[in-house]
């Protein structure tokens, strides 16, 4: 599975004169197929930061615009649904995060997201244009979008 960070989808959506558009592209068309995932905190991230340009109703359509558009599933530190969701809140918002920013000195987000994808089951490779962030830092590959293009072509 290819998990896609935040920066991915917003330049696809936000940064429409980057230097890194064709390449970006490239990346979000080829990983259709390749059963592609993001984390609910880069799903969460990308809303904040586009809610300042799109209508509430525009925004409230996310699922097609975004999830379906680009063959996204959600990856959730657990069922949101299910009646024991509230009994992991401490360890997933604050011990989790704190111990990775004492070990590694990273943000609060990254430390959400790369936890995350670390505890799925079939995650091969985490797609970010910030990799320098997330490298020598998990033990799962972290690529550039044109990193991978690169090496899967």
């Amino acid at each position: 599975m290819v998990v896609v960070d935040t920066d991915v989808l917003l330049l696809a959506f936000a940064f429409h004169r980057d230097d890194r558009q064709t390449a970006n592209a490239a990346f979000l068309s080829k990983i259709q197929s390749e059963n592609p995932a993001i984390t609910i905190y880069s799903l969460m991230e990308i809303l904040g930061q586009l809610s300042f340009n799109l209508s509430p109703e525009n925004l409230s359509a996310w699922q097609s615009w975004l999830v379906n558009a680009y063959h996204l599933t959600i990856l959730w530190p657990v069922d949101p649904d299910s009646p024991t969701a509230g009994l992991s809140f401490r360890a997933e918002i604050f011990e989790r995060p704190f111990e990775r920013m004492r070990a590694q000195r990273a943000s609060f987000l990254d430390t959400l997201i790369l936890n995350l994808v670390e505890r799925t089951p079939g995650v091969e490779v985490f797609v970010t244009w910030n990799a320098r962030h997330f490298k020598g830092k998990s033990p799962i590959k972290v690529l550039t979008p044109q990193e991978y293009l690169t090496q899967v072509e």
